[in-house]
């Protein structure tokens, strides 16, 4: 009957996995109700936009793209950033400026680990944690974090299933209906797994409910200028470059650096 402990500590998994995930979705849902009218008017700028999406290492790239198309930083498809202008047009640009170092010249991989961790993204991160419309750093209640359990425990579930099938049956309990029993708490988890998927998706790690309203409404402007093309690079990341050369310098790899 060893078989049934597994069971039990599959059912553990499943229903404690799936109660979170469903109580963080109610909170969340309630959250977004209780602020839809209160963010209606606010307007997302490029940082902020480039945080929620994809935190502070997006408010890097979204930096360090801007400068290069303005021609005031020069990065090459080889990984090196270089200093053309040396004034920092606002607090995100001076902290990529200030990670490149008094050389002028640094290996873009630092750089955009350095900005990242600068104190203007902190600042504006505790700003948009302060106006409901980011996740507060170290936050587990979150519709994502708990999706993630939910993963976790279909993989926990999936395993004890097969560990109790290759043992031994004493019992003479059909190998089957073992099966089928373990078949309901991996059932369960992958249900609430599709419907948070058509309900709550998408899961971000950044923004809250709130945040991701407004990115939803900051991805549907129409592009064409240079403004709409840093916003998609701050929404969608790298992958919205379309420039080769300028692509090929922020996804280079780099050799594992030291201070």
């Amino acid at each position: 009957m060893f078989w049934v402990l597994l069971l039990l500590l599959a059912w553990a998994f499943a229903g404690s996995a799936c109660t979170r995930l469903c109580l963080t979705a109610v909170r969340a849902a309630a959250a977004d109700a209780r602020d839809a009218s209160a963010d209606a008017e606010r307007d997302l700028t490029l940082y902020e936009a480039a945080f929620l999406s994809g935190g502070p290492a997006r408010v890097a790239d979204v930096t360090l793209v801007s400068m290069a198309r303005q021609r005031r930083l020069l990065l090459a498809h080889t990984g090196w950033a270089t200093v053309v202008d040396p004034r920092g047009r606002d607090e995100m640009e001076q902290s990529v400026i200030g990670a490149i170092g008094p050389d002028g010249q640094s290996r873009i991989a630092p750089v955009r680990a350095r900005a990242a961790g600068a104190e203007a993204v902190r600042r504006l991160a505790d700003g948009l944690v302060r106006a409901g419309l980011a996740v507060p750093e170290g936050a587990g209640a979150t519709v994502g974090a708990a999706v993630r359990q939910v993963r976790a425990a279909v993989v926990a579930v999936t395993v004890l299933g097969v560990t109790a099938l290759l043992l031994p049956i004493e019992t003479g309990t059909p190998r089957p209906l073992v099966g089928a029993w373990f078949a309901l708490p991996l059932t369960l988890a992958l249900s609430c797994l599709a419907i948070a998927r058509f309900e709550v998706h998408p899961y971000s790690r950044w923004a809250s409910p709130a945040g991701q309203r407004l990115l939803s409404a900051l991805a549907g402007h129409p592009a064409g200028d240079e403004r709409s093309f840093l916003t998609s690079v701050a929404v969608r990341g790298i992958r919205a470059i379309g420039e080769p050369e300028l692509r090929a310098a922020l996804t280079h790899r780099d050799q594992p650096w030291r201070e």
